[in-house]
């Protein structure tokens, strides 16, 4: 359950999007929701006020408790760490993908995943998700990875109206002394939890692996899409490595992320 959700906020006009979706995620769990301002050396005086104003509007009269910080970081190039370190203690976290004009570093999704070991949800510069994850796409080969975001997006997934297991061609292990988990048994592991999740492979016929995954999402009419987040070169298999980076950069759907 996310009981505890944090989302970050950056004064930006897509502050009070990221707000409702984060929002309807507490409401939905009867949980609590942190807005986190991180102010530092990119942002304006103003940022920070702003930023509050539009917390307070956007959950006035919510049936979550919510609550404001602000935390103050003089020194240029910490803010992915502050904000990581203050989200260690949340079920989730709600983040918004990077866009030109956005103050922030490039990298601050993956830092946030990677240093504060908690699920993250990343929702797309363009758009408006005021529902997230009644119809799942879950991303699939087998990894270390891969099962975290699984298990992380498992409050979604048994309250979704459907979902599906997709996986690209036949992923192998990626230790080669570690056997295969084929999707078959996802899907058996999913009924165990009363999920009748379905199943999808798809060949790569002349486009990338995550141009596929991202196309079949959307065909599907999914509202999040849940993978492992992969740190690494970009001729890692499958998911891995620059898949990662590729989705957050040209992402058509909220995605749940973990590492």
């Amino acid at each position: 359950m996310y009981k505890d959700i944090l989302v970050h906020l950056d004064g930006g006009d897509r502050d009070v999007l990221r707000i409702a979706t984060a929002r309807g995620i507490a409401e939905r769990f009867a949980g609590r929701l942190t807005g986190l301002f991180v102010a530092s050396l990119h942002h304006d005086r103003d940022d920070g006020e702003k930023s509050a104003a539009q917390f307070a509007e956007a959950t006035a009269g919510s049936a979550a408790t919510a609550r404001w910080r602000r935390y103050d970081r003089p020194t240029s190039g910490r803010l992915p760490i502050d904000i990581a370190i203050h989200g260690r203690l949340a079920d989730l976290i709600v983040l918004g993908q990077h866009h030109a004009g956005k103050s922030a570093r490039e990298d601050l999704i993956a830092h946030v995943i990677q240093r504060s070991g908690r699920p993250t949800l990343v929702l797309p510069s363009v758009g408006d998700y005021p529902s997230v994850g009644s119809s799942v796409v879950i991303a699939w080969d087998g990894s270390l990875e891969a099962a975290r975001a699984l298990h992380a997006a498992m409050p979604m997934i048994v309250t979704a109206r459907t979902v599906e297991v997709v996986t690209v061609g036949d992923p192998g292990a990626t230790d080669p002394a570690e056997p295969i988990i084929a999707s078959a048994d996802l899907l058996d592991h999913l009924a165990a939890h009363g999920v009748a999740a379905t199943r999808e492979v798809l060949q790569r016929e002349g486009i990338g692996v995550m141009d596929l995954l991202l196309s079949r999402a959307f065909d599907q009419g999914a509202d999040l899409l849940v993978m492992g987040a992969h740190a690494g070169p970009q001729h890692l298999h499958f998911f891995r490595g620059g898949g990662t980076r590729y989705v957050l950069e040209h992402m058509t759907l909220p995605v749940l992320m973990a590492g």
